[in-house]
């Protein structure tokens, strides 16, 4: 970060940024890219970019789109969500068949766009099969309708299933993922697409405050996780099986680790466990730092800086907190 060449991204020429939008599109296939700040602002410019307001969107229940970017759908561009249930973040194809609305009838949105992830966060860092996503991608194109894929742990996916990046990128028209999370950068996520998409892109982030001028000095870190990153998260992936299977030896503790793929942990708490937000806090006071979601589910992700004597120890104070 200190050695980065910078210039005025805004105007397009700071050279750090644009070696890793080109890195970033070369990975995945596609035309172009557009570095953001966040996940979130990726998927909504993306959003903004396929809709028009009166627009609706098929989204999962459980997605981040749906859940966690503060109904941004709606605020920014004017849309509305019509949300599916899954089992595993895998939308069954004949409810999208249903949800897609007649364009034809003035009552009803337009469905300009869906929207899946992959890895899906709140199904416990689940992968998407390919060939879902083949036959969602035939499915919208039935429709001329557009995919948008939540990439943000997509080399965890990847990773996973053996499939390259680009192939899962291949099956939507627009795709963002995160450069923080399993890749380990401190901040900045990645939108990509074909040119007119990333030109659309780049005029909407720039209104939504996201031209970052000197912003080489974050590029950089990026450069670094798709670099150096990529080929390590095998090792997050086997840590995160060892906890699971650590954590499902225990009393009050419910989690099936054969539905661990990747690096999140979604785990259920029951009696005699105290709660999840109880266990959470005592937790913290070992320096262990959890999510609680509600009073009964805990999350837990590993990454570059958890180690194997880290998930020892976490299970080894669960065991303690639990028992005591």
């Amino acid at each position: 970060m200190a050695q980065a060449v910078v210039g005025d991204d805004v105007f397009g020429d700071d050279p750090t940024v644009k070696r890793l939008e080109a890195k970033a599109a070369e990975l995945l296939g596609k035309q172009a890219a557009l570095f953001v700040c966040s996940g979130t602002m990726g998927n909504e410019i993306a959003v903004k970019v396929w809709t028009n307001p009166g627009d609706e969107i098929i989204v999962e229940r459980d997605s981040h789109i749906y859940l966690y970017e503060s109904a941004s759908t709606a605020f920014i561009s004017g849309v509305q969500t019509c949300p599916i249930e899954s089992e595993d973040g895998s939308i069954p194809l004949e409810k999208i068949r249903a949800a897609i609305r007649d364009a034809s009838d003035l009552h009803c949105p337009r469905t300009a766009l869906i929207c899946v992830e992959n890895t899906h966060n709140m199904k416990g860092g689940r992968v998407l099969a390919i060939d879902y996503l083949r036959r969602l991608k035939r499915l919208a194109s039935e429709y001329s309708i557009p995919v948008h894929l939540d990439g943000a742990r997509l080399f965890n996916a990847s990773c996973a299933s053996g499939v390259p990046a680009r192939e899962y990128a291949a099956e939507a028209d627009s795709v963002m993922f995160c450069l923080s999370k399993g890749l380990s950068a401190p901040i900045g996520s990645i939108l990509v697409g074909d040119d007119e998409f990333i030109e659309k892109a780049r005029r909407v982030r720039k209104a939504l405050g996201g031209g970052m001028r000197q912003v080489g000095v974050i590029a950089a870190p990026g450069l670094v996780a798709l670099e150096e990153m990529i080929d390590r998260l095998g090792i997050d992936h086997e840590n995160a099986k060892r906890l699971a299977l650590g954590l499902a030896e225990l009393p009050g503790l419910v989690i099936d680790p054969q539905k661990v793929e990747t690096n999140i942990i979604m785990l259920q708490v029951r009696p005699p466990a105290p709660s999840a937000n109880l266990l959470c806090a005592r937790l913290a006071e070992h320096g262990i730092l959890a999510h609680a979601f509600d009073e009964t589910t805990i999350r837990f992700v590993t990454h570059k800086d958890i180690g194997e004597p880290d998930v020892e120890r976490l299970i080894n104070t669960m065991a303690k907190l639990i028992h005591d």
